[in-house]
This record gives structure tokens, sequence and C-alpha cells, in this order.
């Protein structure tokens, strides 16, 4: 039996009707007939949701003595490599977009970081790359990259913190006020403890925000 059989079978024995399906799944009622008739097939989340509201096993919907049918494998198998490939280029160009803003800062402040005034150092340092690190980790966390993984990014960021360097200005002669820019080409670990701690934030606040969005799915 196909999988649209068994799905209108248990609407059926369920005394839901269509409409009311298709409500309480956020499609179409046209939707829930193409997956009944097998003229499309449900996402494996739909079918879930529709083996709760049905009241019947998931396990009776899936299979059978000889498996659910062959088709339905196949649209499984490429919606799930379709999920985990936008997954993989989410990472990608996350990952990517941080580390070029990185190299560009090690590239700035390393090659002109004595020449540099000392606003707009802090701009760079203590505005544009903590805010994109938190943002970058909020997504990660939010989004469930790298699983529990996640929370090593800290060590990223630490890394890439600890390497941006730092300068100083200091007085040389005070009756004249002359100042002298001195740039220290150590790691910052300072501002290393700066990157650990917008980190842990923006990966606490992504996944708070992931907790709330899987309440809300199921509660729906």
């Amino acid at each position: 039996m196909e999988i649209g059989s068994k799905l209108k079978n248990a609407r059926n024995e369920k005394g839901i009707t269509q409409e009311q399906a298709a409500e309480f799944l956020g499609v179409s009622r046209q939707t829930i007939s193409n997956w009944e008739n097998n003229k499309s097939f449900p996402d494996i989340i739909s079918v879930i949701k529709m083996s709760d509201f049905y009241s019947v096993s998931l396990d009776h919907l899936l299979k059978e003595e000889k498996d659910m049918s062959q088709n339905y494998q196949e649209f499984l198998k490429e919606s799930t490599d379709t999920v985990k490939a936008k997954n993989n280029l989410g990472i990608i160009i996350i990952l990517t977009a941080y580390f070029v803003i990185w190299i560009a800062m090690m590239i700035l402040f390393w090659g002109y970081g004595s020449k540099m005034f000392e606003e707009t150092e802090m701009i760079f340092k203590f505005v544009v790359l903590p805010v994109f690190l938190f943002v970058v980790c909020t997504i990660i966390a939010a989004n469930g990259y790298f699983g529990k993984a996640k929370w090593f990014f800290t060590a990223v960021a630490a890394a890439t913190f600890a390497f941006i360097p730092y300068t100083e200005t200091i007085i040389v002669n005070q009756e004249e006020k002359a100042n002298l820019m001195i740039s220290y080409r150590s790691p910052n670990l300072r501002y290393m403890l700066i990157g650990i701690g917008v980190s842990l934030l923006g990966l606490i606040i992504g996944t708070v925000i992931r907790m709330i969005k899987s309440k809300k799915k199921a509660n729906n």
C-alpha cells in the first residue's frame, strides 16, 4: 500500500477532514489531496505531525511487509540530502565571512596598526569584529550547526582574537607632550578574553532561540 493511501485511511478513521488536516499542517487542502492520491509526497516532518494528529504510529505509515515504496524512499533521501547540503552551505558561508573579516583586520592592524587613529582602531576592535563574532555564534547555535561541538568555537574565537595586535600610545616627553604609538606584536591576551566572552554569549543566546523554536514546533 502506498503512503498516500495509508494517510487517507488514517485520516478517515480519525474522522478528520482534508480541510482540518490542511489547517493543522499549515498547507492547502489540495496539498493534502495530492499526498493522499500519491501525486506528490509529504516531507518527513509533515508525516510525523500527521502521525500524531491521526493517532497512528509512524511505523505504520512508513513501513509495510515490503517496507515503504521505493519512490518515497528516494524522495526522503533526496530531501535529507538537500537539507544537509543547505546546512553545509550555510556553515561554509558563515565561516568564510568570519575569516575574511578576521584576515582583513589582521592585514590592517599588522600592516598599518601604528599609523591608525585610536578611534578607528577602537571601532574595528570593539565593534566590528566582536559584533560579527556574536552574530556568527548566534547563527551557529540557532541553526544547530556542529551539534555539541559548537561550543569549541570559543577556542576559535580565542585564537583569532589573540593574534589581533594592539597598539598603545605613551608619552615620551611630558613637557612637550610628545606621543609615541607602539605596536605590540605578541598575542593580545586581554583581547582574547573578549573573544571568548562574546562567543559564549552568542552561543548561549542562539541555543535559547533554538530551544524556543523547538517548543513552538512541538506545540503546533
